[in-house]
């Protein structure tokens, strides 16, 4: 059984001077860390955190709390915390595009802006390691491959980094295009998850779909230098993209999204 200075062996430090609440920076570390296929058997106490990353009890319990909404961990009277194996995902890999996906199809993109603006979006400014009144970037919008509406994408961004993007068309652009091209910066670590759902009405007709048939629920937190400053909830129809991981034996999966007819 795991002690603590096998816990501490792996640990990364926290950022004590940054800006991002610890909290945050332990949540993100925990996931680090099982996507390596640690805490396989057993999870670490509020305590053992607690010593391992300098950290108060509140905010241990803060970021294990938010590991369990996502469903990743689960707590049990009397056992303590453990991972959940039956909805804990691991990494796939490599980061895709929406924008190159159906541009290498060879279909015409574009996408509909049907909001940006500035926001108070106290959810997504949690998960961006914010203080809920921070205002923030919004885009909400609508993307196609031709004539097909294909997603629904809502994004929000820090105010203070993103603010120049309140400019910028999106009509026929990706955001990382935009990011790096505006601000330099793009992200380049961070994790999603996939999900099947059933589309509200509104969502159904946005989409064209019929009464039978579901979309891909996919969340996304990009982060950039070790800093969250994207995170996204886009509903794409389930019909028109599959996901596969390509695999080799030794080596880590990668995850592809494609486009079907």
């Amino acid at each position: 059984m795991p002690t603590v200075s096998e816990f501490a062996e792996h640990a990364q430090p926290l950022e004590r001077q940054g800006d991002q609440p610890l909290w945050a920076q332990l949540e993100l570390e925990l996931r680090r860390r099982m996507e390596l296929g640690h805490f396989t058997e057993r999870f670490p106490t509020d305590r053992e955190l607690m010593e391992v990353y300098e950290v108060s009890r509140h905010t241990a319990r803060h970021a294990v709390s938010q590991l369990g909404a996502d469903g990743i961990v689960r707590r049990a009277r009397g056992i303590g915390t453990s991972v959940d194996h039956r909805t804990f995902e691991r990494s796939l890999g490599a980061l895709y595009s929406l924008f190159q996906v159906v541009e290498e199809s060879g279909v015409s993109q574009h996408s509909t802006v049907r909001s940006l603006e500035r926001v108070a979006e106290p959810a997504a400014a949690e998960r961006l390691g914010l203080a809920p009144d921070t205002e923030l970037v919004s885009i909400d919008r609508i993307r196609y491959a031709g004539d097909d509406p294909l997603a629904i994408d809502r994004i929000w961004l820090p105010a203070d980094i993103a603010e120049p993007l309140l400019d910028v068309d999106f009509t026929h652009t990706s955001l990382y295009n935009e990011l790096e091209r505006v601000m330099g910066r793009r992200p380049g670590e961070g994790w999603e998850r996939i999900r099947p759902k059933i589309p509200t009405a509104e969502e159904r007709e946005v989409l064209s779909l019929d009464a039978d048939e579901a979309v891909f629920s996919i969340e996304r937190l990009g982060v950039c230098k070790g800093e969250p400053i994207e995170w996204r909830h886009t509903l794409i129809r389930g019909d028109r993209f599959s996901f596969v991981a390509d695999w080799t034996a030794g080596q880590r999966s990668e995850l592809r999204l494609r486009m079907t007819n």
